[in-house]
């Protein structure tokens, strides 16, 4: 029996096999096709196998087609209902703002100045002046929320105080539309509202003004704020994480953060307190000093040369030649001295090309400075000095003591302790002190950071104060122009500092105001007072001089100090340091 199977070249008598009927080649598509990690085949949009020797494209079955042809179909009719809700939304909206009752009550602020209303502008300080009366004021948007169609709230800041402005739709002023305007507004937008001032039924505990509340008829939108802001301002009213152990699962932000955004970091209430306290030091060491016949000076900060020796100076070019930016007033306020101005003050920038990356120091910081002839002892400028700090702690704690303990409530310190009179030490009684205490130090060592702190503890339980002057230092740790002790010459100088918790504060000395004497002390220490930097400082003293001291201060230091903050950078509007020369 014949197989079925047998082909037709193995059975030449066979009948040649029937041709089969070519079908047409489906339709192609041009989906790219995709490699294989292995092998030398493609797989094409499917998933099929196609082999890379073949050059025709990947071929599709009639239902991928199909398939394929519905997804399309399906995915414009979804594209024309989103236009037509679109296109719907719009014509409501244009509809709702042709039925606004309340469209001039509120929107954006032409950038153009305004003309003057001449009314008077509400400040909310001095909010409960205008109960029940109508408003016109500027604030800042602190944060807005829609408590639904027809109400939001809004808090909003002046400065340091802070109100609840409710927006609520009453069918004359106030519309759903304006509502909806308000509680869209973003965060540190500024605004200008018009309101009723009214009195509250229960504490608003959110705000500063917490039994007002002003209810708003109109609301001008004057500047936006982008969104999203790099920094809360409310990030900044917590404490830097290195310095509290509270709230140690709130988000932190650095001090680089804030710095970097330091014109939002300012925003923060507590920053402004910092600032107002620090112009109170500004202003009471002027008010103090004036009273005791001292006139403000200004001196050239731009130097032919180093005031203070040469080293950690800024070095500039200056047209053909170099320059120098000043460490101190100090030459210029001995010439004021020199020219029989018998007491001047000065506040100004210092510089200081010092690579510290301390808590406590700057590249460029503001100096307080006091330069004044004495009669018969350089203690006389100690007084005054001391005074002078006695008038400004006293100050501080009757003048501003509600910024102080706003501050108090993020950085938490105990209140500054001060005596009638601050204690003053010989350096030799500070030196006995700490050794008492179990520290090792030689009669005529240089404190370290750490012994400063310890010493300022010790007097601090001793006399009670945080406040004190170390008196009489080393003659070997002072410059060739301070004054050498009158009772120990080769030992001690007639020199000091004063400290703030146990931190420095003010460096001072009586200056040498021989002529004779200033030469031989800058030859003893094996310099040239006909070398650039000394020649001019030298000559002015050829024509006689007063006997005189100074003291010079760090503004920054002493409202670090003063409050507690842990970083000096805090108390520096722009600081600089060796790593920071912006914003």
């Amino acid at each position: 029996m014949e197989s079925h199977n047998t082909s037709a070249e193995e059975d030449g008598d066979a009948r040649p096999a029937k041709r089969r009927r070519k079908l047409p080649p489906e339709p192609t598509t041009a989906l790219p096709a995709r490699r294989r990690e292995n092998g030398g085949h493609l797989l094409n949009f499917f998933g099929n196998c196609v082999d890379t020797a073949e050059p025709s494209s990947t071929q599709l079955s009639k239902n991928a087609i199909k398939k394929a042809a519905k997804e399309a179909e399906k995915a414009e009719k979804k594209a024309e209902q989103a236009r037509l809700r679109e296109k719907e939304l719009q014509l409501r909206q244009r509809e709702e703002a042709a039925n606004d009752f309340a469209a001039s009550n509120y929107g954006e602020h032409p950038p153009t100045t305004a003309p003057v209303s001449h009314c008077e502008w509400l400040q909310l300080t001095k909010v409960e002046e205008w109960e029940d009366r109508l408003c016109i004021f500027r604030c800042a948007i602190e944060n807005a929320r829609i408590q639904s169609t027809k109400l939001a709230f809004l808090s909003v800041s002046q400065r340091l105080q802070s109100i609840q402005v409710v927006v609520a739709e009453d069918g004359e002023n106030v519309s759903r539309q304006m509502v909806k305007f308000a509680g869209d507004i973003p965060a540190e937008s500024l605004c200008v509202i018009h309101g009723i001032v009214k009195r509250t039924t229960e504490q608003i505990k959110s705000t500063t003004v917490q039994g007002f509340e002003i209810q708003a008829k109109k609301i001008y939108l004057v500047s936006k704020a982008s969104t999203p802001l790099p920094l809360q301002p409310a990030d900044s009213e917590r404490a830097l994480p290195s310095e509290t152990n509270e709230d140690v699962n709130s988000p932190l932000v650095s001090l680089n953060t804030r710095l970097n955004n330091r014109v939002l970091d300012l925003r923060a209430k507590i920053n402004h307190c910092i600032f107002i306290l620090q112009d109170g030091v500004d202003s009471l060491f002027q008010e103090f000093l004036r009273a005791q016949g001292f006139i403000r000076i200004h001196t050239p900060k731009i130097i032919g040369a180093p005031s203070e020796g040469g080293s950690n100076v800024f070095r500039l070019d200056y047209f053909q030649g170099n320059c120098y930016l000043a460490q101190s007033p100090q030459l210029y306020k001995q010439m004021a001295i020199q020219a029989r101005f018998p007491r001047v003050m000065e506040i100004g920038p210092v510089f200081r090309a010092e690579k510290s990356f301390t808590a406590r120091h700057l590249t460029e910081f503001t100096g307080l400075d006091v330069e004044m002839e004495f009669e018969e002892d350089y203690h006389e400028v100690v007084d005054v000095l001391e005074k002078l700090m006695l008038f400004i702690f006293k100050g501080l704690q009757e003048r501003y003591s509600d910024e102080t303990e706003l501050i108090r409530k993020v950085y938490p310190v105990q209140p500054f302790k001060l005596p009638a009179n601050a204690p003053r030490l010989h350096f030799a009684e500070g030196i006995k002190m700490l050794r008492k205490a179990g520290e090792s130090i030689g009669d005529y060592d240089d404190l370290t950071t750490p012994q400063e702190k310890k010493l300022g503890q010790l007097v601090l339980e001793k006399y009670g104060s945080d406040f004190y002057t170390l008196d009489q230092f080393p003659k070997a740790l002072r410059p060739f122009y301070t004054m050498p002790s009158s009772t120990d010459p080769d030992n001690y100088s007639n020199s000091y500092d004063m400290f703030m918790r146990g931190q420095e504060i003010c460096s001072g000395a009586q200056r040498i105001h021989s002529y004779e004497l200033l030469v031989q002390r800058i030859r003893e220490l094996n310099m040239n007072p006909e070398q650039a930097g000394l020649k001019d400082y030298v000559a002015g003293f050829k024509y006689g001089c007063a006997p005189h001291g100074r003291g010079g201060f760090g503004l920054e230091r002493i409202v670090q100090f003063y409050l507690g903050l842990p970083n000096i950078r805090l108390a520096s509007m722009f600081p600089r340091d060796p790593t920071r020369v912006v914003p």
